[in-house]
């Protein structure tokens, strides 16, 4: 017992050593987002900052020559519209790949998963390609079209309605129901867990996507929060105080997001991983 109990402090201690090391990074931004310029540097470091230059920082950010509150539009724009449509798309999918019975369909499946395996970056070209031939290049509804479905949320969203027993169907079949209501009103309800788990990382991702809206915007009015993050390291280069108050300000919601909702997240995902 004694011997066990050691085991656990010992383990105890170095995730927490190890947490600490791994949170730091983010400590040090928040505490050089609220310092003056001259102080951001220092060694050793200040983590609480003597002199504090918060609000001049939060000001130059959101009120100066760069429309930091537009980028903040329209990556939250990006990420509702997105998120919307992956759920409405990764949920029918989901259904209809646990619950319908077609031809192929375990094949289809496995096909869909292996363009999982295929690189982003690969496909770059003949996405630029087919935007600027569809002439939608430098439009938000180029990034939407390319973002409204994902297959590792498709994949998750079937393993756990597959799960869900078949008798709520075939009840739903014998009092007249197609399969347009039986999704919307008894697949959808009990998938709850899954699909706040698929709209959180939708989400997530969207906001954090760097690589499509550089490829595929090029008007400023069109940046996205990521973007705008660049226009702020090219224009404030050496200003890194009034840099880290801007990766502040753009990572705080999602940070806020996943610290409410972690639980549910990995609860989502172990579920959507095992089950089935």
């Amino acid at each position: 017992m004694k011997k066990l109990r050691l085991s656990k402090l010992i383990t105890t201690v170095i995730v927490g050593f190890l947490s600490l090391l791994f949170i730091s990074p983010l400590v040090w931004m928040l505490s050089a987002a609220a310092k003056y310029e001259v102080d951001v540097m220092k060694f050793p470091i200040e983590w609480i900052p003597t002199k504090w230059n918060l609000i001049e920082n939060f000001k130059t950010v959101w009120l100066g020559n760069v429309p930091f509150g537009l980028y903040y539009l329209n990556s939250l724009k990006l990420a509702i519209l997105m998120t919307l449509l992956t759920l409405l798309f990764s949920s029918m999918a989901g259904y209809s790949f646990a619950k319908l019975n077609f031809p192929f369909k375990n094949g289809l499946f496995v096909l869909v998963l292996s363009f999982f395996l295929i690189p982003q970056e690969s496909t770059l070209v003949p996405r630029y390609i087919l935007i600027k031939w569809f002439g939608l290049y430098d439009t938000h509804f180029a990034l939407i079209l390319m973002g409204a479905c994902s297959i590792p949320l498709t994949f998750l969203a079937r393993q756990f309605i597959k799960d869900i027993h078949t008798e709520y169907i075939e009840a739903a079949k014998i009092d007249g129901a197609g399969h347009l209501r039986i999704y919307w009103q008894i697949i959808l309800p009990m998938a709850k867990p899954i699909l706040a788990t698929v709209g959180i990382l939708k989400f997530l991702w969207t906001w954090n996507d760097y690589q499509n809206p550089l490829i595929f915007l090029i008007s400023k009015s069109n940046y996205t929060v990521t973007l705008g993050i660049q226009s702020f390291a090219s224009q404030y280069g050496t200003s890194y105080a009034v840099i880290m108050m801007a990766a502040l300000s753009t990572i705080l919601p999602i940070l806020i997001v996943f610290v409410l909702l972690q639980k549910q997240v990995i609860n989502g995902i172990a579920m959507g991983g095992v089950k089935g």
